[in-house]
């Protein structure tokens, strides 16, 4: 078997990374799919299918350059450690370097440039910048927010009959990870736009969130509030519901942001891309009930 391998997606054991392999598998022969994986029985599966495996972390830069060797299209899905990401994705870009990796594509955030929001796209800028210094061909998939973000506190907003946040009047534009997936397979699988080619991806539709609450009334027959909070106030209510401060900071800091417009777009890139509407949020909700 050749050791060239047309796509490489990393984070391939990860929720977007596999529904970025499934949108490639729809599109191109599975033996022109390659899946990087930290460890190699997260990937057994898709051995199965014709999908071929690569081992390393982003920790690793002998690995990285070893597993990134031959490959002519590269899709960096965004590391999962906040805090650690600019070093990592610097690895992988550096690996691409040494290996002569043709193009990458990397998801990033929305507006990473201009965004309100404090944590998360400082790290997502950092590796944008690495890219555009890298003299690689490449492309930003500054990705909005999931709804499945929200949609995951279903259970706990039905067992407390409620929900919190400090988002305000904010709306979010979100889409689900598969509507970014798609989108993502597309652009790597697709004519390779122009290198530095800038993609604000976003849902077509928004909301804020006492109109989800107010959805999630209506679709379980529960009566479901929303409970606007101060930032630090919410940040130690997730502290006290059990998440780890570095996640509860980035959540609060994510809503309050979005309270000023960070996680609203009303580009239709995302749309225009699929060559469909995104999922509807009420569609997705619907779903996790």
């Amino acid at each position: 078997m050749s050791d060239t391998l047309k796509y490489l997606v990393t984070g391939a054991a990860g929720q977007l990374g596999g529904l970025v392999i499934d949108a490639l598998l729809a599109r191109v022969p599975a033996g022109e799919v390659g899946a990087l994986v930290r460890r190699p029985e997260a990937a057994a599966p898709r051995e199965a299918t014709g999908v071929r495996v690569r081992v390393a972390s982003y920790a690793d830069a002998a690995a990285l350059t070893a597993a990134v060797a031959g490959v002519e299209r590269l899709l960096l899905v965004s590391s999962s450690e906040v805090g650690k990401r600019a070093a990592q994705h610097g690895n992988a870009i550096d690996a691409a370097k040494s290996a002569g990796v043709g193009f990458i594509a990397y998801t990033s955030i929305l507006g990473a440039d201009s965004s309100p929001l404090t944590v998360l796209p400082a790290e997502h800028m950092a590796t944008e910048q690495a890219l555009a210094a890298s003299g690689l061909p490449y492309a930003l998939l500054r990705n909005g927010w999931y709804t499945e973000n929200y949609t995951m506190g279903v259970p706990t907003a039905l067992e407390h009959g409620g929900m919190i946040g400090t988002i305000g009047d904010g709306r979010v534009s979100s889409a689900t990870r598969a509507d970014y997936a798609e989108a993502a397979a597309i652009v790597l699988s697709g004519d390779l736009p122009p290198s530095g080619t800038v993609y604000e991806l976003a849902g077509d539709t928004s909301y804020s969130l006492p109109e989800f609450a107010a959805a999630l009334s209506e679709l379980s027959g529960k009566e479901i509030g929303y409970t606007d909070m101060p930032p630090e106030a919410y940040q130690a209510a997730l502290i006290g519901a059990g998440l780890p401060a570095p996640v509860a900071e980035m959540l609060a800091d994510s809503e309050k942001g979005a309270s000023q417009g960070g996680l609203f777009s009303e580009d239709k890139t995302l749309s225009t891309l699929l060559g469909r509407p995104t999922t509807p949020w009420r569609e997705t909700l619907a779903s996790a009930l």
